[in-house]
């Protein structure tokens, strides 16, 4: 919300009248735009990039027409040459559209689990049909000591940053690497966060933890720097 608020105060239009500022702070006014322009882009570039495809959004979000979602993923089918993360939190919509989309090999789709309350999430994943499924468990906001790995190929652990942000606890960042070990699931260490994120941080017991899945079925995991 600062970042569209930013880019709105500087002249983007597609942020335009996006965000109004409540308590000092800026909040999303719930204005949804469909960004028609960005979406041959991708076919400019060829040479292959790892795309995140909606940073500033949710592809999922109710008022995006399926249809506007179907030209997505033709673009993403027609350029072979990348790989995309797709990242959500209305898994319920995205478990419900998922046999009316083509998913090509090279869309990797996620859902947010910030606590306890969302894990119901990834129930919703993992009956989708995407090659690659990955949770982003951050910020993260409370532990996630029993989650259910199976059929996922990712996961992306990390704490909240910004002004306001709530502390991450060390051993919840544990408990979800050991139980992406025992699921032999790839884990990946984003940031401690806080205020100053630059500061704080992403090593965890004296390393980084940078884990990619690496094909459909097919994860890539180091434990103790070893493959």
């Amino acid at each position: 919300m600062r970042m569209a608020r930013r880019l709105e105060t500087m002249g983007q239009p597609k942020y335009a009248g996006t965000t109004r500022i409540s308590g000092n702070r800026p909040k999303w006014n719930g204005v949804v735009r469909i960004d028609e322009e960005s979406l041959p882009l991708p076919m400019t570039w060829k040479t292959g990039r790892m795309i995140f495809v909606n940073s500033m959004s949710d592809l999922f979000h109710e008022e995006v027409p399926l249809a506007f979602i179907t030209r997505v993923f033709a673009t993403m089918r027609e350029t072979p040459q990348h790989t995309y993360q797709i990242l959500t939190k209305r898994a319920e919509r995205l478990k419900g559209l998922s046999r009316k989309l083509e998913w090509p090999q090279n869309v990797w789709m996620g859902v947010s689990v910030e606590n306890e309350n969302y894990m119901f999430r990834i129930d919703y994943l993992r009956r989708t049909q995407a090659a690659i499924k990955f949770l982003s468990l951050e910020p993260l906001l409370g532990p996630l000591d029993n989650l259910d790995l199976t059929d996922i190929d990712w996961v992306i652990a990390g704490g909240e940053s910004g002004p306001h942000a709530r502390p991450v606890e060390p051993n919840w960042i544990r408990s979800i690497r050991d139980q992406c070990f025992d699921a032999e699931v790839a884990f990946h260490f984003k940031q401690w966060g806080g205020v100053n994120k630059k500061k704080t941080g992403r090593i965890l017991d004296g390393r980084t933890w940078d884990d990619f899945p690496v094909s459909v079925g097919e994860q890539v995991r180091h434990h103790n720097g070893s493959p």
